[in-house]
């Protein structure tokens, strides 16, 4: 019986029937034995599989599952969101980061309500055009909540699909791989197939073997200490917790040092930059310009709220 070991055959693969048949294998042994446990694996709730997907937009897996089980306890359907006040949702969504994607889950939960009877579409077409929600993550909903087969990349996807079949090639565009992905798509299952994939491409990396670098659409992501996604946060909370605030206040609260502001933490809402770890009066009135346009923060007599 022929090594099948990903070190033997790691980027020696071509697309042919053989192969595929090869791939497959590798990669529904390996979940079989170690596929990784997560609570949105338990649920076939649509619901329940969009927030995941959406959490899981630009944020690790672990953050994801921290959050995850709060989120469906205080808002455990589509009606629950979509009557909730924004503020409480972003008070429940606080330490994920990217707050636009509450706002979009609560957009989405109105529309679902109000213009689907309450259930989640099952086309591609139609749930792209709900906010936050692109081909990817359309796709994903596709196979997680509806187990219908769809093709899409994500991080660990693509390094499962490097690491077999464009190692020796640089700058690998996703299209390449999407169609290599097409070809090798399982379609008995796409639901447990995607798990799989996932799983193979975290162990890769666990494993110390990222090849994402050497894709097409690699970007490194700044760093969240100092940068303008930490301030935005930082703004927002205490919008939550203050209710109500100038500008001023803002950049004296956003500025606060020691003891002197007592009802929140001061090293939760020191932010560093290279202004000595202070934010300006007009970075401040930047940030909260991106925010209004966003529809995350209001504005009503030179006070802002949520």
């Amino acid at each position: 019986m022929p090594d099948i070991s990903p070190r033997y055959w790691a980027g020696t693969l071509s697309p042919t029937r053989k192969s595929i048949k090869l791939f497959q294998s590798e990669i529904l042994r390996h979940y079989k034995t170690h596929g990784r446990k997560m609570p949105w694996r338990e649920t076939r709730d649509p619901y329940c599989v969009l927030v995941s997907e959406i959490m899981l937009q630009q944020t690790q897996v672990r953050r994801a599952e921290e959050k995850y089980p709060e989120f469906i306890k205080a808002f455990p359907n589509f009606e629950a969101l979509d009557k909730a006040p924004l503020a409480k949702v972003f008070a429940v969504w606080q330490g994920m980061g990217y707050n636009r994607r509450a706002i979009a889950l609560k957009r989405i939960a109105h529309l679902v309500v109000n213009d689907y009877k309450g259930n989640l579409p099952r086309t591609r077409e139609k749930l792209c055009s709900l906010p936050g929600i692109g081909k990817a993550t359309a796709s994903s909903i596709m196979a997680f909540a509806f187990n219908q087969p769809s093709v899409f990349v994500e991080t660990n996807i693509r390094t499962v699909f490097i690491h077999f079949f464009f190692q020796k090639k640089r700058m690998v565009a996703d299209e390449e791989i999407l169609e290599v992905a097409r070809r090798c798509a399982y379609e008995k299952n796409p639901r447990v197939w995607y798990w799989a994939l996932m799983d193979y491409g975290a162990m890769l990396k666990k494993s110390g073997e990222d090849k994402n670098a050497i894709s097409k659409h690699y970007k490194k992501q700044e760093k969240f200490e100092g940068s303008r996604r930490q301030k935005r946060g930082k703004i927002l909370r205490l919008l939550l917790d203050y209710k109500l605030l100038t500008i001023d206040e803002i950049y004296n609260r956003m500025n606060v040092k020691g003891d002197e502001d007592k009802k929140v933490k001061s090293e939760e809402l020191r932010v560093k930059s290279k202004n000595k770890g202070k934010i300006s009066i007009k970075e401040i009135k930047g940030i909260l310009k991106e925010l209004k346009k966003e529809g995350l923060v209001n504005e009503e007599k030179g006070e802002f709220f949520i």
